[in-house]
């Protein structure tokens, strides 16, 4: 999956074992459409049926608390794809439909149900992760032709579709400023958060840039069960990077 997704959790028993997973679930029942007039997506009827559960299991898995918190977790690995019949471990997706991801921290003692087939098992041990920015809508075929150049100068899976020796202007000649894609993370400040306390109340998210997102969420001892959750305010940070 490009742009890959990337966390780094805080606030782990730094001796406990635990597994780092992701699936993908559909926001709504509905199917859509983008409509080129006027640059938007419509609903165009009813979802497709389900499709199989799928869960990607981090190939770091299983480690300890202390590990996964001294590295930023990629799931750059993680494949997606919308052949039903896929027996590779992919992650299944019916193309037009909004789906949302979703990150589970596993501990050891509650992964005996955990399967790459299986829905994610619930129970005080696992907890999730999910926030609407992430949402997206698949495609077979990108609806804006800058996103198609953007995703074919910057996808490591793209280079087939490269033409080393074209000009670049326009969108590609700013993209070419950043020369980033992966940044280090900003250290935040005390002030940083106070302002952002007086403002919102809350910590939600912070756009870095009109290219990168960093969204700022919390691993909550208060979590009760299995169901995302957007946290507001309580326990130990985690960073999301789009």
């Amino acid at each position: 999956m490009f742009p890959a997704m990337r966390v780094k959790i805080l606030g782990l028993d730094p001796h406990q074992q635990y597994y780092i997973a992701m699936d993908i679930v559909p926001v709504d029942n509905k199917r859509y459409r983008y409509v080129y007039h006027s640059s938007k997506w419509m609903v165009a009827g009813n979802a497709d049926s389900p499709v199989p559960p799928r869960v990607y299991i981090h190939p770091d898995s299983l480690a300890s608390g202390d590990t996964w918190m001294r590295q930023v977790v990629s799931f750059d690995k993680l494949k997606l794809t919308n052949n039903e019949l896929d027996d590779q471990g992919h992650i299944i997706l019916h193309s037009m439909h909004k789906y949302q991801p979703r990150v589970h921290v596993i501990r050891k003692d509650f992964s005996s149900d955990l399967s790459p087939t299986k829905p994610v098992p619930s129970g005080d041990g696992v907890k999730s992760f999910s926030f609407p920015e992430t949402v997206f809508t698949t495609v077979t075929a990108y609806q804006n032709q800058q996103i198609t150049r953007l995703k074919i100068d910057r996808n490591p899976f793209a280079k087939g579709f490269r033409d080393s020796g074209r000009n670049r202007t326009g969108l590609e000649a700013i993209m070419e400023t950043y020369a980033f894609w992966r940044p280090p993370v900003r250290t935040l400040t005390f002030e940083d958060f106070t302002n952002m306390q007086k403002q919102q109340g809350l910590i939600d998210f912070l756009f870095m840039d009109n290219i990168n997102m960093i969204v700022i969420f919390k691993y909550s001892s208060s979590f009760i069960g299995s169901n995302p959750v957007h946290m507001k305010g309580r326990g130990d940070q985690c960073i999301w990077r789009l």
